[in-house]
């Protein structure tokens, strides 16, 4: 590992040149700037990846049922696992997509499912992203300029190649796939993670398109070439479910497919994500996960939720009110690190505003047992310190649900913020998964 911390600057030189960086949106500006590489990976043993993996699995099996569920008969909600009006309310439930059957009925086909370990060994979740779960690039383009700075480093430890994500990715494509071309639509490259769009279209051979590019006739979508058009059978949205299409949702958008919704529910087009997907991984619907995988799956949740109070219901919000300075809030509506507090960081006025807005608001927030996650070891200025860091994790579902054998693992550069997230100032690193 010694040569990769030694030719740590030479890749990120190499990691800027390529242009890999991710864009936030402050103040009305854009502004694009680099996610810092540090060159000591994570490293997960087989074992611990194997329980890893089948726990992801089930979840992910049981997100995707949810989804049908939600969608159609809603049985979960008539046998009251969760409450009607928790679902309703939730901003990320779609009435528009309300009887639509993908193909293949897979919803969920890519999910970024973010986890802590704690230092007493045990994995948390801490977040489902159903919608639009970004980052899978940034490891594999950093290992492949690790590879090429370091060879004999891979040779020295038994590291799972990661370079089959595109493989994946497309076979999960080519499964949905309805007839025609593949195509990873991006609204452009003042998009956060308009590199990710490009390299991804490049690693499955995808078209990587324009909403300008995509229109709709006779419920078919197809792709504008100078020659004549193509049929689309598969389109990896990267736009977000309000601005996909101005005919069934905003009409102000101006970067959406018009009646592309119509192509979807008359089965001609795969979405990946499905549009809807968003009540799935709403911060106060994850509080049912566990009994979710019970109702569908009969079976008890493998991975483990952090301890999770839904201020919905009054006595955990009494609970949460009374145990303020001990717990994090979070708005289940926001993402990328924001709407989140922890009570014991507000001041005295601070505190009692939060308490009336969650009293006011309860469907709102969500609170959490403030997990003391582990630090990994990071190079600052020369020098090794430790860091908070996560790891999101790419559960791929297709013919088959698997979890990719690596993941991004983003760690805070602030040395006392648990906040690892990109759009906070955050880095990554590689995630080692051994073979032995």
């Amino acid at each position: 590992m010694q040569d990769l911390v030694k030719y740590a600057g030479d890749i990120n030189k190499l990691l800027a040149r390529y242009g890999v960086k991710f864009g936030i949106y402050k103040n009305n500006t854009f502004h694009e700037q680099l996610f810092p590489f540090d060159a000591i990976p994570r490293v997960i043993t087989a074992e611990e990846f194997a329980v890893m993996s089948k726990g992801l699995i089930q979840r992910v099996t049981a997100l995707n049922l949810f989804l049908q569920d939600i969608y159609h008969e809603q049985k979960i909600l008539k046998d009251k696992v969760i409450p009607e009006e928790f679902v309703f309310s939730s901003k990320g439930y779609l009435p528009q997509c309300f009887g639509i059957t993908p193909p293949q009925k897979v919803y969920a086909h890519i999910a970024g499912i973010d986890l802590v370990q704690a230092k007493d060994g045990n994995w948390y979740i801490l977040e489902d992203n159903l919608r639009i779960p970004s980052g899978a690039s940034y490891p594999l383009i950093a290992r492949k300029l690790c590879r090429m700075a370091a060879p004999r480093t891979y040779g020295k430890h038994s590291v799972i190649d990661n370079r089959n994500y595109g493989d994946l990715l497309l076979a999960m494509m080519n499964y949905v796939n309805t007839g025609g071309i593949n195509v990873i639509l991006t609204p452009g490259r003042f998009n956060a993670a308009f590199f990710e769009h490009a390299y991804l279209a490049e690693m499955t051979h995808s078209v990587l398109a324009m909403p300008s590019d995509l229109y709709v006739e006779d419920s078919q979508v197809f792709y504008r070439t100078i020659d004549k058009p193509l049929r689309v059978g598969a389109i990896y949205r990267r736009i977000s479910d309000e601005y996909l299409d101005p005919l069934t949702f905003l009409p102000e958008s101006v970067i959406g497919v018009p009646n592309l919704i119509s192509a979807y529910r008359a089965g001609n087009v795969a979405l990946i994500n499905s549009p809807g997907n968003g009540i799935a991984d709403d911060k106060g619907i994850y509080y049912f996960v566990p009994a979710m995988i019970k109702y569908y799956l009969g079976e008890d949740s493998i991975t483990r939720n952090a301890p999770t109070y839904l201020m919905y219901y009054k006595q955990d919000r009494n609970y949460a009110l009374a145990h303020f300075d001990e717990l994090v809030f979070k708005d289940v509506s926001e993402a990328g690190g924001y709407g989140v507090f922890f009570g014991r960081d507000l001041d005295s006025v601070k505190k009692e505003e939060f308490k009336a807005l969650i009293n006011a608001q309860p469907r709102r927030f969500i609170a959490q047992e403030i997990i003391d996650f582990i630090d990994l070891p990071v190079m600052d200025d020369g020098k090794e310190v430790l860091r908070k860091a996560d790891l999101r994790a790419f559960v791929l579902s297709g013919e088959k649900t698997q979890v990719w054998p690596s993941g991004l693992t983003r760690f805070s550069r602030n040395p006392d913020s648990f906040v690892v997230n990109s759009s906070q100032g955050g880095g990554f690193k590689d995630t080692w998964v051994l073979s032995r």
